[in-house]
């Protein structure tokens, strides 16, 4: 049996806020800075969505079946999509017409309800799932949970929703001497198929790839099969997962990514050992070698491969346990913008923008940062959150009004 290259990525793009004054808190609701969100994504969309697809596009017609690809894409992604992009989604569209991708399901809203409020995490991934169903013409069976995060209980969740396969994170300190280069089982429930990222392979091209300082630079394609062809000399299947937005975006088409991007297919399908795969497909293809045990939530951040980004620090905490401390008083509004609001606020993003973390993963936490301060970004976050309370409770107010006098 041939040996087997996963290669999937992952797609979003955040509501940013504008600037939210404390005198701002209950005279204005507009939270968000369409410029940016509308800037931003145009810009990424011309340098990494439309020429990553064609790309793609073009290597599937190249090598048809033998190339797969995987995409998840965020369902607040997928909204500014359509709204300042189209031809991304249309782009997309031709993807998935060729039966050479697989489109996964995640959250909604990108967010990190899996760790607080199973409710709301299964409303969103329904939500997300619905829509790649439109769009795409898919049903999901694959889920990628926000930045990999996966534990135990997690993944029973996810199986008990149906699906069949998760990502996650190969993260050292789950597995100890064990390969990632497997397929594993969920620990509580061995009928969802676990598969774990190569994080040094993958972050050879997400990071390394334009370091002229890294001593494997320039990285070719024959170099990196090379590589693949070593981890795979007794292991089933090396899981590469990254952000879309390296192409083109982290690493800009001045250092050659697309040129790589282009020759790497065939430089691996010419081995004759190495066949591509979506997730699902690994997932059938490949018996599981064990459980993977994970108690405590993973992710693919940082050095500490844990949610730290996101909830490592009072401030996010705070802000966290504040936005879910008002979900039941949301759900009774039934006001569908009020709910809008309220999972665009619960992006990651916005968590993240607030991590304190320096050194080694402090040049990552900046470079996505469009704020000056952690602290900035807390308390424009928190008038926003604030505002959103009065309006909530004001809503309630006219609910409850309006049945006393019915």
């Amino acid at each position: 049996m041939n040996k087997t290259v996963c290669l999937y990525f992952q797609v979003h793009q955040p509501d940013r806020l504008r600037m939210f004054r404390f005198f701002d808190i209950g005279n204005d609701t507009n939270y968000f800075d369409e410029f940016a969100n509308r800037t931003i994504l145009r810009r990424v969309a011309n340098k990494c969505y439309l020429p990553a697809n064609n790309t793609i596009l073009e290597l599937i017609s190249k090598h048809g079946k033998n190339f797969k690809v995987a995409y998840s894409i965020s369902g607040v992604a997928l909204e500014q999509f359509a709204k300042y992009a189209p031809e991304v989604i249309e782009s997309f569209q031709q993807l998935a017409k060729t039966g050479c991708v697989e489109f996964l399901a995640e959250t909604y809203s990108h967010s990190l309800a899996s760790l607080i409020s199973e409710s709301e995490f299964k409303k969103q991934v329904k939500a997300q799932a619905a829509l790649i169903e439109k769009y795409f013409g898919q049903k999901p069976t694959t889920f990628r949970n926000t930045e990999l995060i996966y534990s135990d209980a997690i993944g029973e969740v996810v199986a008990g929703m149906g699906y069949k396969v998760m990502l996650a994170e190969g993260a050292k300190h789950v597995l100890g001497w064990k390969s990632p280069n497997y397929v594993y089982t969920n620990a509580i429930n061995p009928r969802l198929k676990v598969l774990l990222r190569n994080f040094s392979l993958s972050d050879d091209i997400a990071f390394r790839f334009s370091n002229q300082g890294w001593e494997s630079w320039p990285l070719t394609a024959d170099k990196y099969v090379a590589w693949l062809r070593q981890a795979l000399e007794k292991d089933d299947v090396v899981n590469l997962f990254m952000d879309y937005e390296t192409f083109g975006e982290h690493q800009n088409e001045s250092t050659g990514i697309f040129e790589f991007l282009k020759a790497l297919p065939e430089a691996i399908i010419s081995t004759g050992e190495i066949e591509f795969a979506t997730p699902k497909e690994v997932a059938v293809k490949h018996q599981p070698v064990a459980a993977i045990n994970v108690p405590y939530p993973i992710s693919w951040a940082d050095e500490e491969r844990d949610t730290s980004a996101w909830l490592g620090n009072e401030l996010q905490d705070e802000a966290f346990h504040k936005l879910y401390s008002i979900q039941d008083k949301v759900v009774k509004t039934k006001d569908e913008e009020l709910l809008k609001v309220y999972r665009q606020l619960q992006e990651s993003d916005h968590f993240y923008y607030m991590c304190t973390k320096f050194f080694s993963d402090g040049a990552v936490h900046t470079y996505f940062n469009p704020y000056d301060t952690p602290y900035e970004a807390f308390i424009n976050y928190m008038n926003v959150l604030s505002d959103l309370m009065i309006r909530v409770e004001d809503k309630l107010k006219t609910v409850t009004k309006k049945k006393k006098s019915e």
